[in-house]
């Protein structure tokens, strides 16, 4: 055999050897030239080479190459080893037996593509219009400024309204209340006295005679609240932003004042018929709760439904509200940065596809206004939900601040509407849902309704603003209700693609209903303002 050949030879076996285990000892030169292998490794620093393992056995693919199918000994035409032993399904195939792949890396790209897209946009549009913000051109006008002060002022005292009336109620069902213990614990007979089972009770009727004028009484005040705004909004503030945010206001001081009332009354009627109120409210019973410091928290803490008592946080955490307040400026300047340069130039280049009819026009802008609707509503959701009522929450020591559940991940539209807003689904639930179905009302029929009174406050929270009551935010509430028929079966399915379909599902009716809505809202706006300038003129 020539040097040359000998050579090759003694370094294919050092090859060899080295893919070999410790552990096999079949032949001594083998083990031999092992430790020299392993003696040059240590003396040149070098880890030992990695193994890894085999589909379709424990053993390594090195281990594997190097010994045959009796693993009687190293084999050195590794040229001839079987890689395709087993039967496999490609991964992505329903019949792999490999486990679920993950999808992490096309979630990085669609980021990717998602973030390559709008920075198209944003070129784009700084290329058509520069820079449009101006922070002197908010077209607020002094008027609507005044108007907005006035409402903010006087909207709240209707929450002090209802507890005066509650104060009425209170003294003749204390008195009652009074009078039948001091009657027990004479326990003598009277003409107005029977006993029963050994105990005594008072026949005279219990003071409810002023529950129907009590209850006229705070609708009335509720109604107040709400009618007032309306019109003051509608006649007098042009400014949809101010109108939106004096609408809102009054609608939830109108729910707090109807939960208030609500919730007081079923204490009356506990403490006429001597039932337990819930342990929480101990520290607070009736009528001991009707007070201005109790209504005051009640006012301003974080949540639409009255209770006597709620838990608290051990203390006031100073570092976590200046986070939640920064989050709150930064995402409201966002906000304002998205609708002024990428919302409004793409709704005002909208108006001529409306007034001509051109369908596809129109298409293209309500997909052009889709993304940045949808960026502007989770950052309004997180400003909101996350930072506003958290900052409120640490301010009053709000123990219960789960205002939202992971909505994002929503089977159906129906489970949707559980989860996104609690504070308003926990109101629905507590003051219509359940109420109405103990009444003998049907589940379905008691969801319609809580639909149709949210219906309406949305309406009320669109359209009046934009001096437009057409009816779009109304129809689009209503037409949730088939949706959360069609996809209510995707959310008791099992398998891997069930929820994945009721998710896509959801997000798409959101993706297109949110910009839909906006451009009808902004072109009836335009077309009610262009009438007011041209009387005006």
């Amino acid at each position: 055999m020539s040097t040359g050949a000998q050579f090759d030879a003694d370094k294919e076996d050092i090859s060899t050897v080295d893919l070999v285990d410790s552990r096999a000892d079949a032949h001594t030169s083998s083990n031999v030239m092992l430790q020299q292998q392993k003696s040059r490794r240590r003396r040149t620093g070098k880890d030992a080479e990695p193994r890894t393992q085999h589909p379709s056995g424990g053993k390594s693919e090195n281990e594997d190459l190097t010994k045959g199918d009796d693993s009687k000994g190293p084999i050195k035409l590794s040229h001839i080893y079987p890689i395709h032993a087993v039967s496999r399904g490609s991964i992505l195939s329903r019949e792999s037996t490999t486990p679920t792949p993950s999808f992490v890396g096309f979630r990085n790209l669609a980021m990717i593509v998602l973030a390559v897209s709008n920075l198209r946009l944003v070129i784009e549009n700084y290329s058509k219009y520069g820079v449009l913000i101006r922070f002197a051109r908010l077209g607020i006008s002094q008027k609507d400024i005044l108007y907005c002060i006035f409402l903010t002022a006087t909207i709240p005292l209707h929450l002090f309204i209802a507890i005066v009336i509650e104060r009425l109620v209170a003294i003749p069902t204390v008195n009652y209340v009074a009078s039948l213990s001091e009657s027990e614990e004479k326990k003598h007979s009277s003409p107005n006295m029977v006993r029963k089972g050994g105990s005594i009770s008072i026949l005279r009727p219990k003071p409810k005679y002023m529950w129907r004028l009590i209850v006229l009484l705070h609708s009335i005040n509720a109604m107040a609240c709400l009618c007032v705004t309306t019109v003051v909004v509608y006649n007098s503030i042009y400014h949809p932003l101010i109108g939106t945010a004096c609408e809102f206001h009054a609608v939830i001081v109108c729910l707090k004042v109807a939960s208030f009332a609500l919730t007081n009354r079923d204490l009356r009627e506990s403490m006429l018929n001597s039932q337990p109120a819930p342990a929480i409210y101990n520290s607070a019973p009736y009528p001991k709760n009707l007070t201005l410091k109790n209504l005051s928290y009640f006012w301003w803490a974080p949540t639409l439904v009255y209770q006597p008592v709620y838990p608290r946080s051990p203390s006031f955490r100073p570092l976590f509200f200046v986070k939640r307040i920064l989050e709150m400026v930064g995402l409201s300047f966002l906000i304002w940065f998205l609708s002024a340069q990428y919302a409004v130039p793409t709704l005002e280049n909208s108006l001529v596809h409306f007034h001509s009819l051109q369908f596809m026009g129109i298409m293209e802008r309500l997909m052009k206004l889709a993304s940045i609707s949808m960026a502007i509503w989770l950052a309004g959701f997180f400003c909101i939900f996350q930072s506003g009522l958290n900052a409120l929450a640490e301010v009053m020591r709000f123990g219960d601040r789960a205002f939202y559940d992971d909505w994002w991940n929503s089977k159906s539209v129906g489970e949707y509407w559980r989860l996104w807003n609690k504070p308003v689904t926990n109101y629905f639930r507590r003051h219509i849902y359940v109420p109405l179905v103990r009444r003998g009302w049907k589940s379905a029929t008691a969801s319609v309704m809580v639909f149709f009174v949210s219906a309406v406050l949305h309406e009320l929270v669109v359209g009046v603003p934009t001096h437009n009551v057409i009816g779009v935010a109304f129809s689009s509430m209503i037409l949730q209700i088939p949706l959360i028929q069609v996809t209510a079966p995707l959310e008791k399915m099992h398998g891997p693609t069930s929820g994945i379909i009721g998710n896509c599902v959801f997000w798409f009716s959101f993706f297109i209903g949110q910009p839909l809505g906006v451009l009808l809202y902004y072109f009836a706006w335009n077309v009610s303002m262009t009438k007011v300038k041209m009387v005006e003129s």
